[in-house]
Parts: C-alpha cells; structure tokens; sequence
C-alpha cells in the first residue's frame, strides 16, 4: 500500500452542510463544513476542496450527477472523498462507478454538521480512513460501516444504509 499524497474532496451539498431557520422551518445549503471538521480533527494529509453544487440530494439531477463524475474523472488525485446528502448518494455512487483508477469515498450525514451530536464528523473519519486503505472503485462510509454502491439502500423507516 502506498501513502495518499492528497486527499481531493468534492462537495455536493446535503443535510451535512444544511442551515436550519427555526423561525421559518426552512432551510438552506451553507458552505461545505469538511475543511473545518478535517483541520479539527488534526488530520496529516493534504487536501484540497472543490465545492461542485450545493442542493439537496433529492434535488440532483442527472446532468448534476454527469458534472460530478466528469470533474473527478478531470481531477488527477487518486483519492477522492465526496460529501452528499443521503437520499440520491447511491444513485450518484453507481454514476461514479464508470471513473476508473480512483478510490472514490462518499459520505454524508443525516443530521447537519452544525447540529451537536451530528453523525457527520464520524463519517468523515471513516471515510478518510476508507479512501487510505481501500482498492480502487467507490464505496459508501455511513454508520460506521462501508458498502459498495451496487449493494446497498438507505432504509428510511430506520434512518440508516443497510446491505441489501
């Protein structure tokens, strides 16, 4: 195995970057939240951002899926982590499937970064530690678990992936 030399991260938007507006029950996309939550948590290796849409995941489309793919395919980092909201992540995952040579990761959270007690930093520490140490292909880091695209689903009901 050899060492990551850069870690590129792509964000997409989702609950993880979410701001809530108490008095309206609204929300909005704020900026990503991973450069800060990476540099807290003391992380070593390099990584550089690049903020591609900022939409709900129910809201990405195709074209948006095509965007994401193409700017990784264009990117020349190896190791790639992506930030997406929970509800489209696997569809986006089997897009992203077509990008050969690259460890793609994908993460998110089901409830935003800012809340106290979010999944999102622990997500983003498995997903670091996963884009290190896994082959090339892409893979989903949620719940302390990982899982290939093609064989899993977010189970609503219990508000986690589970394989399917």
């Amino acid at each position: 195995m050899h060492m990551m030399e850069e870690l590129l991260v792509v964000t997409t938007g989702g609950t993880i970057d979410k701001i809530y507006f108490d008095d309206k029950s609204d929300y909005q996309i704020g900026d990503p939240q991973i450069g800060m939550i990476l540099r807290e948590l003391g992380v070593t290796f390099r990584f550089n951002v690049i903020p591609i849409l900022r939409k709900d995941s129910l809201h990405i489309n195709d074209e948006d899926r095509e965007l994401i793919r193409a700017t990784i395919a264009a990117q020349p980092t190896r190791h790639v982590l992506v930030t997406h909201g929970t509800d489209s992540m696997v569809q986006t995952g089997k897009v992203l499937a077509t990008i050969p040579d690259k460890t793609i990761v994908m993460t998110g959270a089901l409830s935003p970064a800012r809340f106290r007690g979010s999944d999102a930093e622990f997500n983003i520490g498995c997903a670091s530690g996963a884009v290190q140490s896994l082959p090339t292909g892409v893979y989903i880091a949620m719940n302390g678990r990982i899982f290939d695209p093609q064989h899993v689903r977010k189970n609503v009901a219990a508000n986690r992936f589970e394989s399917v």
